[in-house]
């Protein structure tokens, strides 16, 4: 692990403070904790939006989904014999 320095305002820092405390963690481990959880949001955004630019550049045609539809379906129940209510002698 590496030493930094970061410049916090007042306000962020004691937001933080309190925080690190009611989580029973020092500063640093919140810090880090906070960076790591950003940084797994922000790469999942880019994710979505790769995506996104995807299917606009590329849209779904109805044909491309709708043999799967079928296989999806649920296939009708019937039994083979009526349900029968077992009642205790």
């Amino acid at each position: 692990m590496e030493t930094i320095q970061v410049v916090l305002d007042t306000k962020l820092l004691r937001a933080a403070e309190r925080l690190a405390k009611r989580q029973k963690v020092n500063r640093s481990a919140l810090i880090r904790h906070a960076l790591r959880e950003h940084l797994k949001r922000l790469r999942e955004q880019e994710l979505e939006e790769r995506d996104r630019r995807g299917y606009m550049a590329q849209p779904q045609r109805e044909e491309d989904f709708r043999l799967w539809e079928d296989a999806a379906a649920w296939p009708e129940f019937r039994s083979p014999r009526p349900f029968a209510v077992c009642l205790p002698k």
